[in-house]
């Protein structure tokens, strides 16, 4: 039964990756499969009752692309405008242009902080939002977490005193400006922030987590450097998280990028939190627009 939980927990992670696909990559695919429908059959054959295994006309249809613009059932936790029910250090964070924008220079530096959201906690949910960074450092987005500094824990150097308001603890969708080879790598992996356990699932990859062992490598999704590809350097990006019970997956502009199957229920991945962004190194900017949540719990 384990195992079988297993592979389907894999399967409904790797469909998600096409799910986010656009209609011109649906078309594009269907063009590159043989016998497959294409755009304009699709839509004729969604019109078609389908038979008793699923065949319309003779066809299995794709499944529908994700909108990322479409809003059903989300709620908005920005404004747009202002920076209600979000909390952070000042002088960081602030609205510009329709987005929130934080700050981090050698002759400010912000730390490795973050702006917090106490409008809602949540466990189960998808999180759409646009993520930029740009002049170097990083970013991400924090969720199932919760806020304080933990043993051990200390500011880095020329950095502010750490603030347990603004500091969080749980898991991160990472998002990094490539400063570094090893940052290039970074964008799209789930990190366990302030915890010890550091990343736990790099970019392509899907891993099972237990309690007491290292987590395993259950399976590849793709090429790390290949799926890095699709960050794009200064530009705004479109991120996904979604979480259902042990299973969280990180979607980068419509590219599934990282897959947790957490088996260890007391694990810190595993409760109901908070949600938070980030910005970390000097200098750096980072930039948030349209951030939607629509919560399953």
């Amino acid at each position: 039964m384990q195992a079988i939980r297993h592979a389907q927990c894999v399967a409904v992670a790797m469909a998600a990756g096409f799910l986010l696909m656009t209609h011109g990559q649906i078309a594009a695919r269907a063009q590159a499969q043989p016998g497959s429908n294409s755009e304009p059959d699709r839509a004729a054959l969604v019109q078609v009752e389908p038979d008793i295994v699923g065949l319309r006309n003779g066809k299995f249809i794709e499944p529908d692309p994700m909108n990322f613009a479409d809003h059903t059932g989300f709620t908005t936790l920005f404004d747009g405008k202002t920076l209600d029910g979000w909390d952070g250090r000042p002088g960081v964070w602030s609205v510009e242009d329709g987005a929130i924008v934080g700050v981090s220079t050698p002759e400010h530096n912000a730390g490795n902080t973050f702006l917090v959201y106490h409008g809602t906690e949540a466990k189960d949910f998808d999180l759409k939002l646009e993520i930029k960074v740009e002049w170097g450092g990083g970013s991400g987005i924090q969720y199932r977490s919760s806020t304080g500094i933990p043993p051990g824990r200390v500011a880095g150097k020329n950095e502010p005193p750490l603030d347990p308001r603004w500091v969080m603890i749980g898991p991160q969708a990472d998002f990094w400006y490539p400063v570094s080879d090893m940052a290039k790598e970074y964008s799209g992996q789930l990190y366990s922030q302030n915890t010890s356990r550091g990343i736990i699932v790099w970019r392509g990859q899907v891993v099972q987590s237990f309690a007491g062992k290292l987590p395993q490598l259950a399976g590849v999704i793709g090429n790390r450097n290949q799926r890095g590809a699709f960050v794009k350097d200064g530009a705004l990006h479109e991120y996904s998280i979604i979480a259902r019970g042990n299973v969280i997956l990180h979607i980068l502009n419509g590219q599934l990028m990282a897959v947790l199957i957490d088996d260890d229920p007391a694990s810190s991945n595993n409760v109901s939190g908070l949600i938070g962004l980030q910005i970390e190194g000097a200098p750096c900017k980072v930039s948030f627009r349209n951030l939607w949540l629509r919560k399953m719990d």
